[in-house]
């Protein structure tokens, strides 16, 4: 599983004319599964998206996490993050999850995240979405459960 964090003040995702979900201040992660990810996947992004250290502790470094600072968490569905870039000019997506194997274990970590933390958001999944984003930095990191 991959997840493209980014600290934000404020995210929001939109699919047409409806938003879907909207936080403040906290992170939006981008995420996509890989075809063999599962359970402890899950629950390893889960731990690494609660606990990263990206907030600012009292002297101004990235030393608090999420659940430290109880903010709000923006979940977003996102396969392109698994392509395979590494030759030609266009992507390639073997390297990501079937549809519903990626709904199944997005799902699982949507659920994970809800029984962990409050304020967890989401998209929509399989939607073409709409995101909206002030990132708080800019910080943005790539976390890899694999």
């Amino acid at each position: 599983m991959i997840a493209l964090i980014q600290r934000v003040l404020s995210a929001r995702v939109d699919v047409g004319d409806e938003l879907v979900g909207r936080i403040g201040p906290g992170l939006l992660a981008l995420i996509a599964v890989q075809p063999d990810d599962g359970e402890a996947q899950s629950r390893r992004m889960l731990e690494r998206l609660l606990g990263y250290r990206v907030f600012a502790d009292d002297t101004g470094r990235m030393n608090r996490s999420l659940a430290e600072t109880r903010g709000a968490l923006l979940l977003v569905s996102q396969f392109t993050l698994a392509a395979d870039t590494r030759s030609g000019m266009r992507p390639g997506f073997s390297t990501a999850a079937t549809p519903e194997q990626g709904r199944i274990w997005f799902d699982r970590l949507v659920e994970l995240a809800r029984d962990a933390h409050p304020g967890v958001e989401t998209g929509r999944f399989g939607a073409h979405m709409m995101i909206q984003l002030v990132n708080d930095g800019p910080v943005t990191f790539w976390l890899d459960t694999g």
